[in-house]
């Protein structure tokens, strides 16, 4: 294996340039999900990878996830390409996972330069929309099976893909696939391997290993049978808003501390496995002070921030539908708002005990404020939390590719957001599932000016690559 994967990275060195201009082409493609305009923009971002991997010798199969009511327009949803490449009953078979659609992007938002034309900075920057997120690891796994085939080396596993245009939009249809393709077009899949996050910093490379979920609600507070003049009601009816305020006052203290009463019973303890992953992480809390722009970091412990960002639910509060909000002053009580909040829940956290309990508290303190405006709690979304042990043989693989790209262990992190389709994966294929990360912490996914560094993208080519090798020679079982 050593002198093979040796010669791949040294191609992968010669051809910098090319990947580079590769990775251009196809940020050119504003395959904006979210935007009606451009569903056209990401059809044709799927059919380029459809006839990419094709022309390399790949099957594919584009699947037609529905229809999709987006503001008032019906439109077709972005296909779900399907591929393999590869049949070989010897070798193992890795299915990954990446999306080719973007978030919206407009050079009036603050952007130094057109996001949709891919610009490389003197300091080695790549800059442009979907660059990191998630357009240059899907490429990553393409421009890998296309060097091995350059250099006529035999690729060391078969490799399934599936591809999605709708991640940034919810990942609407996806789920469905998956689950009738389980037995189908999947069957046969060994472990699962998907890479559309983010280093915990900038200098060391890492594998996650879990995910939280996240319980969504909304609180609505609803009085009078229509708006009413302050001057005249203030201080002879119930007002909707005053209640709600209160209520969403008592969820979560200053410190970030869930007030909701058995809450944290479900949580999983601190193992002393996990708590050697928290050894020689890159992070700090003046790095992230300075991302912040301000230190408001609650915690004075490092590893305090790392675990309630991880491994601890939180609860944040996010706004309120049906109030005042424009500039200026408006004199005004609402019949009616709606607050809206959620849960970032942690194993082994169940959403409908979640959704309990938070009910159950609401309505309890609602009763003691002797209102007679009408209260509810709706809860609007409740997916799971993930987590994987870093000890598993695909994460063991992983961390050796990764020490023989970048010469370091990597760190083990987990994340505090979510990713739903990891979950979906695990749950209907039955196989482990890996999070490996191409881009840095400081990449901007989502943001003005997103950007993968040269130095990730090419070293990332080379991890994709080098992991494959690592599973091919690893004993799963």
């Amino acid at each position: 294996m050593a002198n093979t994967v040796e010669k791949y990275f040294d191609l992968v060195d010669q051809n910098q340039q090319k990947f580079i201009e590769t990775l251009r082409e196809v940020v050119a493609i504003p395959s904006v999900s979210g935007d009606a305009s451009k569903r056209g923009e990401v059809v044709r971002m799927g059919e380029w990878l459809q006839d990419r991997w094709e022309a390399l010798g790949a099957q594919c199969k584009r699947v037609d996830p529905g229809k999709q009511d987006l503001h008032g327009e019906i439109l077709d949803l972005p296909p779900v390409i399907l591929g393999q490449y590869g049949n070989d009953p010897s070798k193992k078979t890795v299915l990954v996972y990446g999306h080719y659609d973007v978030q919206p992007a407009l050079l009036e938002d603050g952007w130094e330069t057109d996001p949709f034309t891919l610009v490389e900075k003197e300091d080695g920057r790549l800059v442009g929309r979907g660059s990191t997120d998630d357009k240059g690891p899907v490429l990553g796994w393409l421009l890998c099976a296309e060097t091995h085939k350059q250099a006529g080396l035999e690729f060391p596993v078969n490799l399934k893909f599936c591809f999605e245009g709708m991640e940034e939009s919810g990942s609407e249809g996806l789920d469905a696939i998956i689950v009738d393709e389980a037995d189908k077009w999947f069957k046969g899949t060994d472990v699962v391997c998907i890479s559309d996050n983010y280093w915990l910093g900038t200098q060391k490379p890492c594998l996650t290993h879990g995910l939280r979920g996240v319980s969504y609600f909304h609180l609505e507070v609803e009085g009078p049978g229509a708006d009413l003049h302050s001057g005249v009601f203030g201080g002879t009816v119930h007002e909707p808003m005053v209640d709600l305020v209160h209520l969403l006052s008592r969820l979560v203290d200053t410190n970030g501390r869930i007030q909701v009463p058995g809450i944290y019973d479900q949580v999983m303890a601190v193992t002393d496995e996990e708590e050697r992953t928290y050894e020689d992480l890159e992070f700090s809390h003046k790095a992230l002070a300075t991302d912040l722009k301000h230190d408001v970091i609650i915690h004075d412990d490092e590893r305090a921030t790392l675990k309630h960002r991880w491994r601890y639910p939180t609860l944040s509060i996010h706004g309120v539908e049906g109030a005042f909000y424009a500039s200026g002053d408006k004199t005004v009580i609402p019949a009616r708002v709606r607050g809206k909040f959620s849960l970032r829940t942690v194993p082994n956290m169940e959403p409908p005990k979640v959704a309990e309990l938070v009910t159950k508290y609401l309505e309890s303190e609602f009763s003691k404020l002797g209102s007679k405006n009408r209260m509810r709690v709706i809860e609007t979304h409740g997916g799971r939390w993930w987590y994987s042990s870093p000890n598993h043989p695909n994460f063991v693989a992983a961390a050796r590719a990764t020490e023989r790209v970048y010469g370091v262990k990597p760190d083990l992190t987990r994340e505090g957001g979510s990713i739903p389709v990891t979950l979906t994966f695990e749950e209907n294929l039955k196989v482990n599932v890996l999070l490996l990360p191409m881009g840095a912490a400081d990449d901007g996914a989502h943001s003005i000016n997103e950007k993968i560094d040269k130095r990730n993208y090419i070293q990332g080519i080379k991890l994709l690559g080098a992991y494959l090798h690592e599973i091919a020679e690893t004993d799963l079982n």
